[in-house]
């Protein structure tokens, strides 16, 4: 009788987390919160970053909820299910408006995309790092409209 008890707890436990780690295309973003809204409006440029944007390549997305003005990023990765985030931050090279995020998850043990905006195609551009491969591939994402 325990043990069904307690297999019974870890059934819905695990059924609880991995519900909540699904996202579906409809899903709002959630924009900044308070805390960050002061902080986001001192670096306007990096505001183009917020939204969803998805590698034509296979579906994956990256969005963006918010930019503080030391560039930290709140934000998600889904492939298609949501993947933990462990780095995400915006900068500025010259002219450039650059995009690092840092995957950390089963596969993806520091797997990076290093981007930069495109700002005449709206386009998200660069280097993908697969850590477990380690490999590196040229990649775009497209804003999602």
């Amino acid at each position: 009788m325990g043990l069904a008890i307690v297999v019974a707890l870890s059934v819905g436990i695990w059924w609880r987390n991995y519900k909540s780690a699904d996202i579906s295309a409809t899903k709002p973003a959630i924009l900044a919160n308070p805390a960050h809204t002061a902080a986001s409006t001192s670096r306007p440029e990096f505001q183009k970053l917020i939204g969803r944007w998805q590698r034509p390549d296979g579906g994956y997305v990256f969005e963006v909820k918010s930019v503080a003005a030391d560039g930290a990023m709140e934000a998600a990765y889904f492939n298609p299910k949501s993947m933990r985030v462990a780095k995400a931050e915006a900068s500025r090279d010259g002219d450039a408006l650059k995009a690092f995020i840092e995957l950390r998850d089963v596969n993806y043990p520091g797997s990076t995309y290093t981007l930069t905006d495109d700002p005449a195609s709206d386009l998200l551009k660069g280097i993908y790092y697969q850590a477990a491969e380690k490999q590196r591939f040229e990649v775009t994402f497209l804003r999602m409209k």
